[in-house]
């Protein structure tokens, strides 16, 4: 491993730097219905102010733009933020803002719904509660939002999975078996809800290869697992398409709550 590739997974904030065009590309957006879900559980309105925090490449933001909001995208990787706002540029509710999740920049109460997709993986939890109960209005809603793939409920899922475990740089470190912890934990002693939605994805090879250049636990190009990756991802792929297809099958979980009375 070279010294820049360590350093891009020691660094959150750098993870995905060299990862975005697959990341835009292949990763799955989120289902409308959470916006019916926040509707009825939260009261969100198109009146609703929304920070959406590690908004990296805008595929949660533009959710809530479609919905009407006005949105603040915080992201602190600069090729992250710069394809969001390439993304987001037609939409006039949007603002992009160089901040973290430990220090937003935002002023004071002056948020309805605190958002954050898979980069809560990444914050530092005791700071990041510090800095959204500042920025929260005394109302307002924390909304975790990820797609969790499932590992074991086919049998291409299943060899994608153990291809992982064999390829990953520090994917073992990084699976979500203890999200429901962290979440936990993050909310405490406040109580939290759970939704989730189904959410599936189609793919061609090109597609698969794609979904999987984009995470951030596989060996990038250059290294010397790469090529054996591929080659192992090529056999699965043959071995499980149908119709030159295979399905990517994702859990769309919604942890709501909130942090003030």
């Amino acid at each position: 491993m070279t010294c820049s590739s360590f350093s891009l997974m020691s660094d959150p904030t750098k993870r995905f730097s060299n990862r975005v065009g697959n990341y835009i590309k292949y990763r799955p957006d989120y289902s409308g219905a959470i916006i019916d879900l926040l509707t009825e559980e939260c009261g969100l309105t198109q009146q609703s102010i929304i920070a959406d925090i590690g908004s990296g490449t805008g595929i949660l933001s533009e959710l809530f733009l479609k919905n009407g909001n006005r949105v603040f995208g915080v992201e602190p990787n600069s090729p992250m933020r710069e394809a969001g706002e390439k993304l987001l540029e037609r939409y006039p509710k949007f603002t992009s803002i160089n901040g973290s999740a430990e220090a937003t920049t935002l002023e004071n109460g002056s948020i309805d719904f605190v958002v954050v997709g898979q980069a809560f993986h990444w914050f530092d939890q005791k700071l990041t509660r510090h800095e959204f109960s500042r920025i929260l209005k005394p109302s307002g809603w924390i909304v975790l939002i990820w797609n969790e793939r499932r590992i074991d409920s086919t049998p291409f899922l299943r060899a994608y999975e153990q291809m992982l475990l064999k390829f990953g740089t520090d994917y073992q470190e990084v699976r979500h078996e203890r999200v429901y912890q962290d979440v936990e934990s993050f909310f405490s002693p406040r109580e939290f809800k759970l939704r989730t939605f189904d959410n599936r994805q189609r793919f061609d090879f090109q597609g698969v290869k794609g979904r999987l250049l984009s995470s951030s636990y596989v060996p990038p190009p250059g290294h010397e697992d790469f090529e054996a990756m591929l080659e192992e991802l090529r056999n699965i792929f043959e071995e499980h398409q149908k119709a030159g297809e295979v399905a990517f099958e994702h859990e769309t979980k919604v942890y709501f709550g909130q942090l003030k009375n």
